[in-house]
């Protein structure tokens, strides 16, 4: 397990960007659970944000790919609008106790 941050330091409605076991990933926390996701785009394969911490769409509920506009369910990772509708970001696993927020695979 990789320690990525304390579950204080992602707030519901957040997102924010780890590297951990070598491979660039983030996080976000919807209805108190914490997903995280590969940092990178199924349409070609780069990263969704330009600047650090923003893997959201301006209302905070869809995950965004700032280069193309795709958009991604937060729960699931699947897009539904963009060059890459129909595919999903890639999950990784994780897991949230009192001492942390850790990647698990």
């Amino acid at each position: 397990m990789h320690f990525l941050c304390f579950p204080a330091e992602l707030g519901e409605g957040q997102s924010r960007g780890f590297s951990a076991a070598g491979l660039q990933l983030f996080g976000i926390r919807r209805q108190g659970r914490v997903y995280l996701y590969r940092n990178r785009c199924p349409h070609r394969g780069i990263a969704l944000n330009w600047q650090p911490d923003a893997f959201l769409d301006p209302s905070a509920q869809l995950i965004a790919c700032v280069h193309h506009g795709a958009l991604f369910v937060p729960e699931s990772g699947e897009c539904i609008t963009g060059p890459c509708e129909g595919d999903a970001l890639q999950a990784l696993g994780c897991l949230e106790n009192s001492q942390g927020i850790w990647l698990t695979a």
